[in-house]
């Protein structure tokens, strides 16, 4: 029998600890970091340096350490952690989309969603069909051969809408689209990787944090996606720059923990 995915069991089997072994780990405020070496700053500009750190805009360890933990919550290989709910959903469409491509998504989202899908994505001429999430034929016939990602959440906000993961991933794969699903309402609850999801968005504002003290995102992927969103020349989240401070990161941390 194959074990069940459980987000609290892999968050609590994550072992982090501070540079000097701090139960706690340590909080990074550097804007920039030292290269001991030249080549190896060469290397990090043409992105094969792997585990340094260049400049806090594109990774910084208290950020690794957030976004870590949410890998293992959402069963991923990888997650990256932005300043907003917001940022972490245009970030990922951005990625995705170029001048001229084609997005399907539910017509019930988060109303910033629904907006910049609506409104904003018109300036790249990028176009979306808003479909009834719960009808498949509908999300099938939408689906265009410029069409490059789903998008849903796992529970709509505010209109509690449940989309079924399984069957639209069964949709997505079989059309070569991704599949983007923003799981606020329901982290810890539903694991929409497990159940098929490409690239799963969280605003961590609401449920992850659950204090109300601070506004956060995370994008949480393979790592072919995490690496292309921070690519030191051509990523969206490194070029935009919708950073989260290190000293959110871990107040955010401790409270998922």
């Amino acid at each position: 029998m194959t074990k069940k995915f459980d987000p609290a069991t892999a968050i609590q089997n994550l072992k982090q600890f501070g540079e000097f072994g701090d139960v706690n780990p340590s909080i990074t405020d550097s804007a920039t970091y030292t290269f001991m070496s030249e080549n190896t700053m060469i290397d990090a500009f043409h992105g094969e340096a792997q585990g340094c750190f260049l400049y806090s805009r594109h990774w910084n360890p208290s950020n690794k350490y957030l976004a870590d933990a949410l890998a293992a919550m959402e069963g991923t290989e990888s997650a990256w952690v932005t300043a907003s709910g917001m940022a972490a959903i245009t970030t990922a469409i951005l990625q995705l989309c170029n001048s001229g491509d084609h997005i399907v998504t539910s017509v019930t989202t988060y109303g910033g969603t629904f907006a910049f899908l609506k409104n904003y994505l018109q300036k790249f001429n990028i176009g979306v069909t808003f479909v009834n999430i719960t009808d498949h034929e509908s999300v099938k016939n939408a689906i265009q051969p410029n069409t490059k990602l789903l998008y849903t959440e796992s529970m709509t906000n505010p209109m509690l809408q449940i989309s079924d993961l399984p069957e639209l991933s069964k949709i997505t794969r079989s059309r070569g689209i991704q599949l983007v699903v923003d799981n606020t309402f329901t982290p810890m609850i539903i694991s929409p990787f497990i159940l098929g999801a490409d690239i799963v968005v969280y605003s961590m504002t609401k449920f992850i944090n659950g204090k109300n003290d601070c506004v956060a995102g995370a994008i949480c992927a393979s790592n072919d996606f995490i690496n292309a969103i921070s690519d030191v020349n051509s990523g969206t989240a490194m070029l935009l720059g919708p950073v989260l401070d290190p000293l959110r990161s871990s107040s955010i941390l401790k409270n998922l923990g």
